[in-house]
């Protein structure tokens, strides 16, 4: 590769989408730009009391379009000529109604503030009941067409989200032609696709999220969905029966959009994925390490040859799927429903006073006090880390449960709920902080078991992600829960630059993804060891966990079924 050649990655998250433009012989950001949305920013179309959570498809064409224009500013646009390739990953399971031709519902006029026509985000959980009733119904067949996603189907995906909106909103079910993830989404747009039939489906959001299976022939049959509810009836013949691994192309860009961002019509777009999978790539997964991209969530991946795993089913993850991470290997996906996100819960709680009490104050001015608040804001987690570090580790105290947002894995249940323990009056901020922490690493020690009891052996932990690159206390306690090593990849972005692996091999620049990874990858800048004596100790909190774990599930599902009753 003797000549410049760029690819851009384009990862979508919750708050924001970043653009990324790679040089492809050897993986060097040459430029970078994030656009948070502006809508999702206000608030709008969310209820967080409701666990609903919607994204206007405005945000993500807008984003789109500024991040992608502004890293060839930064280059000169002269330089475009160079950009060979573009790859897009997404949250998910985000997905959206469409009408025949392709286009969310959200974006003609009679929909546009219609939160059921937007895309469902991912860490939506509007549709418990509907999971619950796919999962009892799915055990009326001789087929378990849950096999492949851990026997249990979450709320947080394709199919639940569907049955939900098409259940409350009849506008909506009348104008809904199809039902499609994000990420399929993007690159029918990109490609300028006209019709919902011709979008590429990416094998990643259909095995890990609709159900596709190479061992049912595709999607389960008509009368699994009929069945269920009849406002499913048609639907499997309107979505898709073929999928794509992210190494293909999903086709070239359209005139209007290489105009639009100043590219060549010869630009690839490649297939798209979920933003963890291909985040794994740019993190230069292993086989048989977990790649952990720890950001509001965490999404844990593992990769292991098929002929390896043979007929191994994992219960209670996220789904295995052929092809869904690196092409020809097993891609298994696990993770926890809040990380991130309970360590800014939990700030959000401390600063209320802030908030609520001094943006009102009649002591100092709104600029002094919106600075004050800022402050407070951005030092506050490291603070309490620096502080929970301090403490003494001891089998007694405080003790949390970290299922503030559900449990997504191991065994999906949005009803739980998170709790702490062991609270007295000697309880203050550092020690409940300090346990949460230990509860979320707890979580993702489940996972790893999980795997171990079911066959499949972990050698290795990759951290990636915000959590991962700026909290040494979090990643270190990490390490001394799990007992086993984790290593820090370099990249800040390893989702975006995953993005633009998989476009430099969808452009023929690499003949697969492995040896763009090797030619691309950053490598790591970190690596935290388990310290012998403290993992004893979580040893013995770790079985308090799971204690206290199986007392509020026990109590959780005693109430849903008084609420069942009643």
């Amino acid at each position: 590769m003797n000549t410049t050649n760029y690819v851009i990655g384009v990862d979508y998250g919750t708050d924001s989408v970043r653009s990324v433009l790679v040089d492809a012989k050897n993986g060097e950001e040459v430029a970078a730009s994030v656009y948070y949305y502006p809508r999702w920013k206000q608030g709008l179309f969310c209820d967080p009391s409701e666990n609903q959570f919607r994204q206007h498809p405005l945000d993500y064409v807008e984003g789109l379009e500024k991040t992608i224009k502004e890293c060839l500013t930064q280059v000169g646009p002269e330089k475009a000529s160079a950009v060979k390739a573009i790859s897009v990953d997404t949250t998910g399971s985000t997905p959206v109604a469409v009408n025949e031709n392709g286009v969310p519902l959200s974006l003609l006029p009679e929909f546009e503030n219609n939160p059921n026509a937007m895309f469902v985000l991912w860490k939506d959980h509007t549709s418990v009941k509907e999971a619950a009733e796919i999962n009892a119904h799915a055990e009326k067949f001789a087929t378990n067409y849950l096999q492949f996603v851990g026997g249990i189907y979450s709320s947080e995906w394709f199919w639940a989200k569907l049955l939900h909106i098409l259940r409350v909103d009849e506008k909506v079910r009348n104008a809904c032609h199809s039902w499609v993830e994000h990420c399929d989404w993007i690159p029918f747009i990109l490609t300028g696709g006209q019709k919902a039939s011709e979008i590429k489906r990416g094998v990643c959001s259909a095995g890990h999220k609709s159900l596709w299976a190479e061992e049912f022939g595709g999607l389960p049959p008509e009368d699994f969905f009929s069945s269920l509810d009849p406002v499913l009836a048609g639907f499997t013949a309107r979505l898709f029966s073929k999928t794509y691994t992210s190494d293909q192309q999903a086709g070239t860009i359209s005139a209007e959009w290489a105009q639009k961002l100043g590219l060549s019509t010869d630009v690839v777009i490649g297939v798209g994925a979920f933003d963890a999978h291909m985040g794994a790539v740019g993190g230069q997964i292993e086989p048989y390490y977990l790649s952990k991209v720890m950001g509001t969530s965490t999404c844990d991946m593992l990769v292991a040859p098929a002929n390896e795993v043979k007929d191994t089913l994992v219960k209670g993850i996220c789904g295995q799927v052929n092809g869904s991470i690196i092409p020809g290997m097993i891609g298994m996906e696990a993770g926890q429903s809040a990380f991130g996100d309970a360590y800014a819960w939990y700030k959000n709680v401390l600063t209320w006073p802030l908030k609520n009490i001094l943006s009102q104050s009649t002591i100092i001015d709104a600029e002094t006090s919106k600075k004050l608040i800022d402050e407070v804001e951005s030092r506050i987690i490291p603070e309490l880390s620096r502080l929970a570090g301090q403490l003494p580790l001891e089998e007694g105290g405080e003790l949390a449960v970290d299922w503030l947002n559900g449990r997504r894995t191991p065994d999906a249940s949005q009803l739980l709920k998170g709790a702490f323990l062991g609270l007295d009056l000697g309880s203050d901020a550092v020690k409940m902080f300090r346990s949460l922490v230990e509860a979320t690493c707890f979580g993702a020690k489940k996972i790893v078991d999980r795997f171990l009891d079911q066959g499949i052996p972990v050698k290795g932990l990759i951290g990636m992600g915000g959590v991962a690159k700026k909290s040494p206390f979090i990643m270190q306690m990490m390490a001394d829960v799990m007992n086993m090593p984790i290593k820090i990849h370099k990249s800040d972005q390893t989702c975006a630059i995953g993005a633009a692996m998989f476009a430099a091999t969808a452009a023929g620049l690499y003949p697969k993804v492995e040896d763009a990874m090797a030619a691309m990858g950053q490598g790591f800048d970190a690596e935290y060891y388990p310290n012998i004596e403290r993992a004893a100790i979580y040893a013995k909190r770790y079985q308090q966990y799971t204690e206290a774990g199986n007392f509020i599930e026990s109590f959780t599902e005693a109430k849903n079924k008084q609420t069942i009753n009643n």
